[in-house]
C-alpha cells in the first residue's frame, strides 16, 4: 500500500516554498507519495505543517475531522504548536519517514451557537473560540454560567473560552492562567471586563459554560474559532461550549516538559535555576 503524507506550507513566504521543495523532493526519494491539496485527498498517515501556527491551525482543520498527526516544523515566529524548527528539517523527514514519532492528544472545545429565532450554528476550536464586539466603542453585556447556573454579567469587550493548548495563545494575551496541556479543563477569560468578579476562571472537562449575549442594550457580536472559522452572534443569542469528542493529534519527535517548550518559546530566564549561570 502507497505510503501518504501531506504536506501544508504557507506558500506567501519563500523560505515555507523553498522548505516544501525540499521535504517533497526527500519523500518522494524515500518512495513516499506527498499531497500538497487537501481538497483532493483523505487517505494521509500524517500531515507536516511548514510555518507558523496560523499555518498549523488551518491543517489542523483536515486533521481533526480525520484523526490523522499534526507535525509542524516553524517558519513563523513563535511557533508554540510546532515540534521543531528549520534546521531540524532533515532529521524530520528521517523521522516521518521511520515513524519515528509519539502522538499527544489535546482537547478540543465544540462550541454552539444558539440565535434568538432557535438556529444553531456549530463549531469547534483547538485553541479557543473567541467571541468579540461587532461594533468598535461598543461593548458586549454579557452574563456568564457554569453548568446550567448564572454566574455573573458585566460588560466586556469580548471574552475568550480556550483549551490547555489555547492557554499560551490568545488567552494568555488577555490575562489567563497558562495550563499545562496534560490538564483538561477549560478556560474562560473576560476581555476589557467592567466588573469586579470577571476574573479568569478555569473548569473542568465535564463542565458546560455558557454566555448569553443581552438583547437589551442591543449589540452583535463575533464568534472566532481559533481566528479562523467565523459565526455571527446576533445580540440575544446563547453560546454554548463543551468539550470537543474529537481531539487533535501532534505528532511529537520528542519528550521535552512542557516547562522548558516555555523556557525555549518565551525566552524566559532562569539564571539561578539549580546553580545555573546566564
Amino acid at each position: 500500500m502507497t505510503r501518504r503524507i501531506l504536506v501544508v506550507s504557507h506558500f506567501s513566504r519563500p523560505a515555507a516554498v523553498h522548505a516544501a521543495e525540499s521535504v517533497t523532493a526527500a519523500l518522494t526519494e524515500q518512495g513516499i507519495e506527498v499531497i500538497h491539496d487537501v481538497a483532493t485527498e483523505d487517505d494521509v498517515e500524517l500531515v507536516m505543517v511548514l510555518g507558523g501556527d496560523g499555518t498549523i491551525l488551518g491543517a489542523a482543520e483536515f486533521a481533526h475531522d480525520r484523526g490523522v498527526p499534526l507535525l509542524g516544523v516553524n517558519l513563523g515566529h513563535v511557533g508554540f504548536l510546532a515540534e521543531a524548527e528549520p534546521e531540524a528539517l532533515p532529521d524530520v523527514v528521517r523521522r516521518a519517514v521511520d515513524r519515528d514519532y509519539h502522538v499527544e492528544e489535546r482537547m478540543t472545545l465544540e462550541v454552539s451557537v444558539v440565535a434568538p429565532d432557535g438556529s444553531v450554528n456549530q463549531g469547534w476550536a483547538l485553541n479557543e473560540a473567541a467571541m468579540e464586539k461587532g461594533e468598535q466603542g461598543r461593548m458586549v453585556e454579557i452574563t456568564i454560567g457554569v453548568d446550567g447556573s448564572a454566574l455573573s454579567s458585566f460588560g466586556c469587550d469580548g471574552l475568550i473560552l480556550a483549551t490547555p493548548t489555547g492557554s499560551t495563545a490568545y488567552a494568555f494575551s488577555g490575562g489567563g492562567p497558562i495550563v499545562w496541556p496534560d490538564v483538561e479543563a477549560m478556560l474562560m477569560v473576560p476581555l476589557a471586563a467592567h466588573a469586579l468578579f470577571a476574573r479568569p476562571m478555569v473548569v473542568g472537562p465535564a463542565s458546560t459554560l455558557e454566555v448569553e449575549l443581552l438583547a437589551a442594550p442591543a449589540a452583535d457580536a463575533v464568534l472566532w474559532c481559533d481566528g479562523r472559522r467565523r459565526f455571527e452572534v446576533p445580540a440575544g443569542s446563547r453560546l454554548i461550549v463543551r468539550r470537543g469528542s474529537q481531539p487533535v493529534r501532534l505528532a511529537r519527535l520528542n519528550r521535552t516538559p512542557f516547562s522548558g517548550r516555555l523556557v525555549a518559546k518565551f525566552d524566559l530566564p532562569v539564571t539561578g535555576w539549580r546553580g545555573r549561570r546566564a
